[in-house]
């Protein structure tokens, strides 16, 4: 049986991880003790953004979410918390929850042990908040005990909007909502300037339909 190294394991999830609006159960199967979705009885949904917070989108996704009742929870980057202080207190006096994305949005396929846990810890310098989620879902099993060591939840996703692909448009973002949404759905968009072209159209549109739809919108604890 071939040794489970570092660059097997990428070749493995390469081949999985290609980033579909829900992810393939093995995927999940890939990563125990991570949380993908929180099954729910009733109407619920946990809106989650990743990569900022930052001065441009920030205050404007906060905006949106206050005028349908929404809360959502924010997975920073810890040096955009360093530099945008006054917007991660934004999110905090709004009643939004906040997660670490890591200090530098590193990438667990291409940094070394050390160095990305080191960018973690370096992080929770800055991110209040008990959750962490890896940037671009990269993350090795083996990684699974520090993480759980360190925050009560390592959240994954139940639906990905893909609003930080250039090639779609704002009403592709909505319908990749809609038309996946179920209940304890775990949903992630970008408040950065990538995704915004996209964002500014689709996440109001979004919440329209949730709430619509009798989806209340909490975040993730």
């Amino acid at each position: 049986m071939k040794k489970i190294t570092n660059a097997y394991f990428n070749e493995l999830a390469f081949l999985t991880v290609d980033m579909k609006v829900r992810p393939p159960l093995l995927l999940r199967w890939m990563f125990p003790g991570t949380t993908w979705r929180i099954p729910e009885k009733e109407k619920r949904v946990y809106i989650t953004f990743d990569d900022g917070p930052i001065p441009e989108v920030t205050p404007r996704v906060v905006e949106m979410l206050n005028k349908y009742g929404a809360k959502a929870t924010f997975f920073c980057v810890g040096d955009n918390v360093r530099k945008h202080p006054e917007v991660y207190s934004m999110l905090i006096n709004n009643g939004m929850a906040t997660g670490n994305h890591t200090y530098s949005h590193l990438k667990a396929w291409q940094s070394s042990k050390s160095e990305y846990f080191s960018d973690i810890k370096k992080g929770k310098h800055y991110i209040g908040g008990n959750l962490y989620r890896p940037p671009h879902g990269q993350l090795y099993p083996w990684y699974i005990g520090f993480l759980k060591r360190n925050f009560s939840k390592v959240v994954m996703w139940d639906l990905l909007s893909q609003d930080w692909k250039n090639d779609l448009s704002a009403d592709d973002i909505y319908k990749n909502v809609i038309r996946n949404v179920r209940s304890g759905s775990i949903i992630v968009f970008h408040d950065s300037l990538k995704a915004w072209p996209r964002l500014e159209t689709a996440l109001p549109l979004t919440l329209e339909f949730l709430k619509r739809e009798g989806y209340s919108m909490e975040i993730i604890q």
